[in-house]
This record gives C-alpha cells, structure tokens and sequence, in this order.
C-alpha cells in the first residue's frame, strides 16, 4: 500500500486479496491486482493471504459468504458434536480439526475433510490405524497389554471383554474406557521375618518363598481385594501354626517339612483366591543369638569326636598293614632283600657321594653304612 496526501494506493499479490469496506461496511472482495482509492472517500483494504485458515480481519462470516467471489474461494466444514475431522490437503494429511466450525481458503491448496464418529469406543472400527497416534490426546485412551499381561476392558465401569497382548486405542468420548491389567506370570512372594515361637519358647525368624500365578482375572476383581497380601497373611498364620506344634530340635529336624506344609494349606485355598500356587520353600531359619552359640559349640564338640574317632580307625588300619607287611618279610627272604634294596635306593637318592673300600660287596658296604645286619 503506497499513500500520498490525496490518494492511497494497494497491490494485492496473486497469492493474497483484499476486504475492501466504507464506513465499516464491508463492500466486495479484492482480487491480485493495483487499486487506488481517493482518501476523501473513505475506503479501507485488509489484505490478507489466501492460503491457510480464513482470516476475516473482525468481518462477520456471514457477510463476507454473501460475496460470490469470497464463497467461491473458501471451504467450510462443520462438525457435529460427536464428531472430529482429520484435513487433508492437497490429498496429505494436516491436522485434526475439533472445532465445530472452521473456514479454510481453497484456491491454491485444495482441503478435504474426514468426518470420524467418536461415539463408538473403538478406535478401529472408524479410522484408520495409522492416524490414531495423530489424534488429540483427550480424545483417546491407549492401553497396551505386555508379555504376560491379560487386561479387563471396562466401558462406563462395567465389564466389557478380555485383552489379550497388544496395543489397543478407544475414543474417549461419551463413555469412561478403563483397563485392569493382571500379570500371568509366575509371581514370588516373600514372607520375610515371620518372628514365631517353637514349644519349648524359643523365637525363630523364618524367611519363606512362595510362587504363585493368576489364573482367573474375572473372579479375583469381584471377589479378592489385594491377592498377595492376603496369600502373605494367610501363609503367615500357617507357619505360626506349624512350628507352635514342635521344639526347636525337631523343628530343624524337619525344617524340609515345613515348605511342603505351607504349600499344601495354600493349595486348599487357592480356588478362593483365584491363583495356582506353584511351590514354596524356605529361605532361611534364624536363630537367636545365644541359642546359635550353644548350637554351634556342640557342633564343634561332635566334629572333634567324629575327628577322633577316625583318627583311631586309621591307626589301627596303619598299624594292622605294618603287622601284615612284617610277617611277609619274615616268611619271605627274597622280599626282606628286595624292601632292603628300595629303602637303600632311598637313602642313595639323599647322598652326594659313596667310598667303597675292600673286597666285599656294594650291597653289604650300603647295609653296613646304613646300618643293616644281614
């Protein structure tokens, strides 16, 4: 726009046009090209692009529709209220439009729009996979089932159907969508620390483990309010029950007992609780401190015994092969020269040098050295 004291001068490009008004009326629409006004007159232009959303620059939508060379050039599209749209334009995609009405220039970029219903909860039965992600997020729910995991798919609270693994997409308009997600994998359940008192008044602390596995969802959401804690309680009051009943010395006896025990009373319960349980065991039995000083002295007390005694066995076993050995030599000279030969042969590795002297032998020079008598 170019002004001088008397006129005022617009170039409205190819791309763009122009709202001309008087007086704040408005007038017509401005295509690409030079106009000049006398400022006397009063007129005004706002150019604006013709690409994009509308831009009415404060003209009532109404009134500009009433200009054919405005109605001509734009689009509208208006949603009804279960309704968004996705725009395309030029046949890509561009957004999503929520608003109940929108107005878009079709001149250079040509606008297409997709109506989805959003009233029916899922997401697949009205658009396509590949644009769920590109929705406003208060729109939908995204609710992804791992490995392992089974989901309860609820619509307005109430049971609607089983989730098997996968990435699954509902609207979230007019119905609440919600999902209870259950792992199906085998669990361990720790009972860590249970403080008990055997019958003869000493205090055991027990580490158990237990395994478990859901096995129906359906049920265990009507019926059992926290699975594990209750599995937890229950196993704890039937370890106090079983170690009540013996002493310690019996207890550590049978410490192997217990875990079979526990798991047996679990297994009766395990239809109430909707699980399978699947093994226990125990970790660790902790004895007090004054108690595991006196287990540990008798400990050593019957190792030294045991060591005792095998110390006397392989005496008498030494002693016995020595006696056996003796009477072969003594029953045979041949063997009593060949036994005097090896320890000779001995005592010859151990020497640096030998002088033998006389006409005698080496052999009776060595025992005489060694002081053997023949």
């Amino acid at each position: 726009m170019k002004n001088n004291c008397l006129v005022e001068q617009y170039i409205i490009k190819d791309q763009e046009c122009g709202y001309l008004s008087k007086g704040g009326r408005f007038i017509r629409l401005l295509t690409a090209g030079k106009y000049t006004f006398l400022k006397m007159q009063g007129y005004q232009v706002d150019v604006v692009p013709m690409t994009g959303e509308v831009k009415t620059c404060g003209i009532p939508e109404e009134i500009l529709m009433r200009d054919q060379e405005f109605a001509s050039r734009v689009i509208k599209n208006v949603l009804p209220d279960e309704c968004i749209a996705i725009r395309f334009v030029n046949k890509a995609y561009r957004e999503v439009i929520t608003r109940p009405e929108v107005l878009f220039w079709n001149v250079f970029e040509k606008n297409e729009f997709q109506a989805i219903d959003i009233t029916k909860p899922w997401m697949e039965d009205s658009l396509p996979r590949h644009y769920m992600d590109l929705m406003p997020a208060k729109y939908y729910k995204k609710i992804t089932i791992k490995d392992g995991e089974t989901g309860l798919l609820y619509f307005d609270n109430r049971y609607e159907k089983r989730l098997d693994t996968g990435t699954y997409y509902f609207w979230n308009y007019g119905r609440e969508v919600s999902c209870k997600i259950f792992n199906m994998k085998i669990q361990q359940l720790d009972i860590s620390g249970q403080e008990i008192l055997t019958a003869d008044k000493v205090a055991v602390r027990l580490n158990v483990i237990c395994n478990y596995r859901i096995v129906n969802p359906e049920r265990l959401v009507q019926q059992v309010e926290g699975v594990a804690s209750q599995l937890y309680t229950y196993a704890q009051l039937k370890l106090r029950e079983y170690v009540g009943k013996y002493r310690l010395d019996e207890l550590l006896a049978q410490k192997e007992e217990i875990s079979s025990y526990v798991l047996e009373k679990l297994k009766e319960r395990q239809e109430e609780y909707c699980v399978e349980m699947t093994g226990a065991g125990i970790k660790d039995i902790i004895l007090p401190g004054e108690i595991r000083e006196i287990m540990n002295t008798v400990l050593i007390a019957e190792k030294k015994a045991q060591a005792n005694v095998i110390m006397r066995r392989e005496e008498v076993a030494s002693t016995r092969s020595l006696l056996n050995t003796a009477r072969l030599m003594d029953e045979n000279q041949t063997l009593f020269k060949l036994k005097e030969m090896e320890y000779l042969e001995r005592i010859c590795d151990k020497v640096g040098s030998i002088s033998l002297n006389g006409g005698r032998g080496v052999l009776a020079q060595l025992a005489e050295l060694a002081g053997i008598n023949e």
